[in-house]
């Protein structure tokens, strides 16, 4: 975890936006033990409730679990419905949004595929 806080987004969500981004990047594996609340606070000089926040929105969609007495574990299948989460997120928040400007300005499907592929 050595990305830095931004103040776009509250830091509870970001706190757990990087512990998903170090599962994808396979920096963090299945069963394996995440950084804990005291950890988190302490490196990002944050409150303790705050990092437990961020852990907590992951263990609510089933990304960690907790083995009582030893601290918080990545899920079995973590990395694939983070995967899933964030495809349907990109879908609504950038793909819609694109057709829908494209359409807007003239620029066919078929054009829009093209520009996509010419950038590869």
């Amino acid at each position: 975890m050595l990305e830095n806080l931004g103040e776009d987004k509250s830091i509870y969500i970001q706190i757990s936006e990087m512990i998903e981004d170090e599962i994808l990047r396979d920096i963090l594996k299945e069963e394996e033990k995440v950084p804990s609340t005291t950890e988190l606070s302490k490196f990002y000089k944050i409150n303790p409730a705050t990092a437990a926040k961020g852990i907590n929105l992951l263990v609510d969609r089933d990304i960690l679990y907790k083995k009582r007495g030893i601290g918080m574990f990545v899920q079995d299948g973590a990395k694939e419905r983070i995967r899933e989460s964030r495809r349907n997120s990109f879908y609504e928040t950038y793909v819609k949004k694109i057709i829908g400007e494209a359409e807007l300005i003239g620029i066919s499907k078929e054009e829009l595929k093209k520009m996509i592929d010419t950038e590869k």
